[in-house]
């Protein structure tokens, strides 16, 4: 059976002007249309396609893949907004529609929001959510602290910014620890910071203990070294000019130059670093 909303490996049965009927199991045949069918492609042949409903609830195919597939969370921009939901741009030509029962708050047009996509069971169409807590996996991970995982920003809270983790979980960065601007939809690295007795995860964004440091440590020699043995940042430098060259907390930066000091391999002044020697 055909995997509807994901990417299928499908045999050819026969092609028509029209286009090619494909192999769909369970799910009958799939139409895949003659624009999109390969050249020279005949019955037998395998094509890699997109299967999804169309407004008739007819499965079909496409060689164009999404920008978002059922299961996975990302940014996507509202291009039309009615009275019973919105409809957003994610690279097909049918718009994925969020029904207004699954929107956080009223959409907006030509603004992006993060979203899930799901296979509606009543319908039995692809379809969005903004309302995240609803999808994420209430369990805990069994993820150890210092962790490398993938960040999702969700959106900005008094805390701090809110992320789905790993496509799956959800997590928080505390504003203290975050040093620069994020906005909603970025995807960057991240690192477990702690899960807590409640399954939340607290986050980072630099690598704790002192494998942080010792990575850190080499990043801020390498950089020495490249600016002719020396840097005009120490450790009574302001956290934003720190944040600006290694993009680390100054906490970090000054437990990474003091191993580089105690190793006697750079000798700190009043507003330089130098490589020893």
């Amino acid at each position: 059976m055909a995997i509807i909303g994901g990417i299928n490996r499908l045999k050819v049965k026969r092609t028509r002007d029209y286009g090619a009927h494909l192999e769909g199991g369970g799910s009958g045949d799939i139409l895949l249309p003659a624009r999109e069918v390969p050249r020279g492609c005949q019955a037998g042949d395998e094509v890699e396609v997109f299967v999804y409903p169309d407004r008739e609830d007819r499965l079909r195919a496409t060689t164009q893949k999404p920008r978002l597939m059922v299961g996975q969370y990302g940014a996507l921009k509202v291009v039309a907004n009615t009275a019973s939901g919105a409809y957003l741009e994610w690279g097909l030509k049918l718009d994925l529609f969020v029904p207004k029962s699954e929107q956080q708050a009223r959409m907006a047009v030509g603004k992006s929001y993060v979203v899930y996509v799901f296979l509606d069971d009543e319908t039995r169409r692809i379809t969005a959510s903004t309302k995240l807590d609803k999808y994420l996996d209430r369990q805990a991970p069994h993820y150890p602290e210092g962790t490398e995982v993938e960040l999702l920003i969700c959106e900005k809270t008094e805390l701090g910014y809110k992320a789905v983790v790993n496509q799956r979980y959800g997590g928080m960065l505390y504003a203290t620890e975050v040093f620069q601007p994020l906005s909603s939809g970025r995807q960057l690295r991240g690192y477990i910071k702690k899960i807590r007795e409640d399954g939340k995860i607290d986050l980072s964004l630099q690598p704790h203990g002192y494998q942080g440091v010792e990575e850190l440590a080499r990043t801020i020699l390498e950089t020495i070294k490249a600016r002719g043995g020396r840097i005009g940042v120490t450790d009574k430098s302001p956290p934003a000019e720190i944040y600006a060259l290694f993009g680390v907390s100054k906490n970090l930066f000054k437990m990474a130059i003091g191993a580089l000091y105690k190793k006697r391999l750079i000798t700190i002044g009043p507003k330089e670093i130098h490589l020893t020697g």
